[in-house]
């Protein structure tokens, strides 16, 4: 078989996983200090992240949705199951134009929600199948590769198609983050909660967080990629 023709200590796909944690790296380091700068720039309102979350909310007629503090770190998102903003620890009491960019941000989905947002059911109901393929999509392809042709090849196929559900995740996270943040800036601006000044900046925080999810998904691609030529590869030398 030849180590899918790569050779036994040798497997140039491995540049692909580099360029995807690369990528991740340089988003999480660049949301993070986006989100430190902004962190500093205290809003002229006054509003506290739970207040303007509060504020969205209540001016969207989501009565029933609860805005709840999370311990951590940028731990913060909306619960649709319990219908709950979660804020952390950054943003459920401050007053940075970052923190009530945040907070905007996870009424956004709460919005979208509300209304029925399609990516935002179509990401919900890909979340469980999303967590099982990246769990046993690997092991299912590495078990696959070492049986015997036909057996093999079905448990390679159903890796591959696994970790495409977790791939796909990946892909319809992407318009559900860029509108959820369309539709904080909007709630923002139209309710004058901030600034035109702050609304830039805010758009700032906002964008740093979205390039966090395209470098994750273009990870996931590249990944998807990897395994794509490794079974390319076995295949090949089983003809």
């Amino acid at each position: 078989m030849g180590y899918y023709g790569y050779g036994m200590f040798y497997d140039p796909t491995y540049i692909l996983i580099i360029v995807g944690v690369i990528l991740s790296l340089l988003a999480s380091a660049n949301v993070k200090g986006v989100f430190a700068r902004y962190s500093n720039v205290e809003s002229d309102s006054g509003l506290r992240g739970r207040d303007v979350a509060k504020k969205i909310l209540e001016l969207n007629g989501l009565y029933n949705v609860e805005v709840e503090h999370v311990s951590g770190n940028l731990t913060d998102h909306y619960d649709p199951a319990t219908r709950t903003v979660r804020l952390s620890d950054a943003v459920y009491n401050d007053t940075s134009i970052a923190a009530l960019g945040v907070a905007a941000h996870e009424c956004g989905h709460a919005i979208q929600h509300s209304k029925q947002y399609a990516p935002l059911g179509i990401r919900s109901a890909l979340i469980p199948v999303a967590n099982f393929g990246a769990t046993i999509s690997w092991p299912l392809v590495l078990v696959g590769l070492f049986l015997n042709a036909n057996i093999g090849k079905m448990f390679i196929l159903g890796g591959v198609i696994l970790f495409f559900a977790a791939v796909m995740f990946h892909v319809v996270t992407l318009p559900v983050e860029f509108d959820a943040s369309r539709r904080a800036l909007v709630n923002l601006r139209q309710y004058q909660l901030v600034d035109n000044e702050e609304v830039v900046m805010a758009r700032k925080v906002l964008t740093a967080a979205a390039l966090t999810y395209v470098a994750g998904t273009i990870s996931a691609l590249l990944q998807f990629l990897r395994l794509l030529l490794i079974v390319r590869g076995y295949t090949d030398d089983d003809e």
